[in-house]
């Protein structure tokens, strides 16, 4: 499918800005602007496997469309929610286990890259990924 392959950061869009309202310290910003996050993706109907591999941690996620699942963030917050498809466009919404507040998180391909978009408590930052 369309979001198949492997994709490595390219560039941020307010991303600092972003892991501020999530409450993510000076130190971790800096650092999490700089992660060389790279992610595979495969897909198989509405299964979604997901490698997440950066400076600070490799894990696999497996998801199904519409169904919740625990997701841990890399500074440790735990969330609650689901992946659905609209469109052409991945729309994740959790949860915060911590706050109960809700992080919006959406993934298109544009032109040949894969564009995330986050929105929480209003800020919205963009994370930019190339095939790798």
């Amino acid at each position: 499918m369309a979001f198949d392959g492997t994709w490595k950061i390219d560039r941020n869009e307010n991303y600092e800005k972003f892991m501020e309202a999530m409450g993510i310290g000076m130190m971790k910003r800096k650092l999490g602007a700089h992660d060389n996050l790279k992610i595979t993706i495969q897909q198989d109907g509405n299964k979604f496997t997901v490698k997440e591999a950066s400076n600070f941690r490799n894990i696999e996620i497996e998801f199904t469309l519409g169904v919740n699942f625990e997701y841990s963030l890399a500074d440790g917050t735990e969330l609650s929610g689901a992946w659905t498809l609209e469109g052409n466009k991945l729309v994740g919404t959790f949860t915060r286990k911590d706050n109960g507040k809700v992080l919006k998180a959406y993934r298109e391909i544009v032109g040949d890259e894969l564009v995330q978009t986050y929105i929480y408590e209003g800020v919205e930052a963009k994370r930019f990924f190339k095939r790798g």
